[in-house]
Order: C-alpha cells, then structure tokens, then sequence
C-alpha cells in the first residue's frame, strides 16, 4: 500500500512538472508552438532582448537577408535602448511581450502581480511603438494556471516552439545539429538574441535553412 502510494506520488508530480515545463504540451495554456502548414517554412523567434550590442548585430544580419523575425522583450530591458525596438518594427519584425521582470519566481507571482508585471511591459511597448501588443511568450516557457488566468485575461496569444536551439548552453555545431534533426515543416525556432555571438548564429542558422530549402516567413 505504501509502495503504491510512494508511486502515485511520484507519478503526479512527474505529471505536474511536464505540465508547467513543457510548453507544447498545452495543459494549462494553449499556445501556439507550430505554425500550420506542409510547406518547407519556418519562424525565427528571439527572446530577453533588447541588447544594446547584440541585438543590434542580429538584426544587420537579417536584414542582410531581408528575414523576419519575432522578438520577445523584457520590459525592464527597454529603458536606453528605444531605437532598437524602433528599428524592429521598422524593419518589418514583430514585437512582443516576455514579461517586465523575467524573474525566476515569475511562475509564482499571484494572478494580480503578474497582470500588473506583463501590463507594464505592454503600456511600455505600445507607448513607444505606437502598435498594439498582443502576443506573449511566457518566462522560461513555463505555464500553469496562474499563468493561463493572466493571459487570458489580458487577451494574448501565446506563443512557444517546437524547436528548442538551446542556444544559451550549446556551442554553434550542437545547435545547428539541434535545429537541423528537429526541422519540420511550420517550425517555429526559440533563440535568444542576447547571447554572445548570436549574430554569428543568426547567419549559420539562415544558410542552414537556406541549404535545407526552408523559407523564414514571419510568424505572425
């Protein structure tokens, strides 16, 4: 009797923890981590921008190539650095909401600490780019109900992956090898544009694409 409860016990936090850690799973949150199609397409996403030095690089890159791109912003990251969210949408990139805190104990906030958190990144964004933000990737990718109830109500789409470049712990080669056996039609790739050298990523991952006849269409 103990063993089974021991077992069930083990089982139902295994459960919860997929749950909260896989965003594709969709338990709690529904989000959108492919984009629906056959076609040989993909979308590029960058999160925990914007970098003064990097993010700048990144994007000379795509518009070296004349790519979109979809980047997450922290809000606290915003302040200084205007003319680089600017840029984005002027060069035809779309913006949205990763949180003004990026805390690690973001996932535990209370319903209202965490609408006020995600709300202030969105006045923040919509007062200097003058565009509706609507779009959300949530912090580290973890959902729970908390996290479902914020979003909901603050009317956004969730966005996730179904590639995970691991771009923050891997060295380039693991990550295009990542990215290359994980390619699916409609892939939508998580990136993160604050990295050291994510420029240079940027580039071996477009001509890898480019290799593999995907075309980088914009995600939304």
């Amino acid at each position: 009797m103990i063993i089974a409860i021991i077992i069930f016990v083990v089982l139902a936090l295994g459960f919860l923890f997929y749950a909260s850690y896989s965003i594709r799973a969709g338990i709690y949150l529904k989000s959108v981590c492919r984009i629906p199609t056959n076609e040989k397409v993909v979308a590029l996403t960058f999160d925990d921008g914007p970098h003064p030095y990097q993010t700048p690089k990144v994007l000379d890159v795509l518009k070296e190539y004349n790519i979109p791109a979809t980047f997450f912003c922290i809000g606290s990251k915003i302040a200084g650095n205007e003319e680089i969210l600017h840029r984005m949408v002027q060069e035809g990139h779309s913006v949205g909401n990763h949180s003004y805190t990026h805390a690690p104990n973001f996932p535990l906030y209370p319903v209202r600490r965490m609408v006020k958190d995600l709300l202030l990144t969105q006045n923040t964004l919509e007062d200097l780019l003058q565009k509706d933000i609507h779009i959300f990737r949530p912090p580290f990718g973890v959902t729970n109900p908390t996290i479902a109830k914020a979003t909901k109500r603050l009317g956004y789409k969730s966005i996730g992956w179904n590639i995970r470049s691991m771009d923050t712990s891997f060295s380039h080669p693991k990550v295009l090898k990542r990215i290359r056996k994980r390619l699916r039609p409609g892939s939508i790739i998580l990136l993160h544009d604050r990295m050291s050298e994510s420029d240079k990523l940027t580039r071996e991952i477009v001509q890898l694409l480019r290799k593999e006849n995907y075309r980088i269409i914009p995600l939304i």
